[in-house]
């Protein structure tokens, strides 16, 4: 079954808390899941949801500037290059679209190779900014225009 996406509820967050190793391995990101960005944005917290659970997830918001900014986007281990990041960001793309947005943004680590490629497959620009995250604290930074969808290879 394909997975359907809506916005998910602090029960899913708490589900992809305890599953987060089968997210994102041995990289302890629970700290970056905010209940209160589920609570504030929660049409924009969003889950790719099957009969077997949660096979990923994103979670973002639309800034006042018009930025559609993605927090975190992860796939579940056993889902990952079926396209469902790809479907993620589309959905996340149109709903910040409809608030408003006129971009999107992303940070990944410079280490972070998969992400890096998996942004770049979407059409975003890359820059290493130093300091972003504090002193020494190097990120990439990801932007693109919306709309998303004319842009993406692949999407319907």
């Amino acid at each position: 079954m394909r997975p359907h996406i809506t916005p998910g509820t602090i029960a899913d967050l708490h589900q992809v808390l305890a599953d987060h190793h089968r997210y994102w391995g041995e990289r302890d990101l629970r700290s970056l899941h905010l209940d209160a960005l589920v609570h504030e944005f929660g049409e924009t917290w969003l889950v790719a949801r099957a009969d077997d659970g949660i096979h990923g997830y994103l979670i973002g918001f639309t800034t006042p500037d018009g930025t559609g900014y993605v927090h975190l986007v992860a796939t579940r281990d056993d889902t990952r290059g079926t396209g469902l990041g790809r479907r993620l960001y589309a959905t996340f793309a149109a709903i910040a679209h409809r608030h408003g947005a006129r971009r999107l943004k992303a940070i990944t680590s410079p280490g972070n190779t998969g992400s890096i490629a998996f942004h770049r497959s979407l059409g975003f620009e890359a820059t290493a900014v130093e300091d972003y995250s504090g002193p020494g604290r190097t990120r990439v930074v990801f932007h693109r225009p919306l709309p998303f969808e004319a842009a993406v290879p692949g999407m319907p």
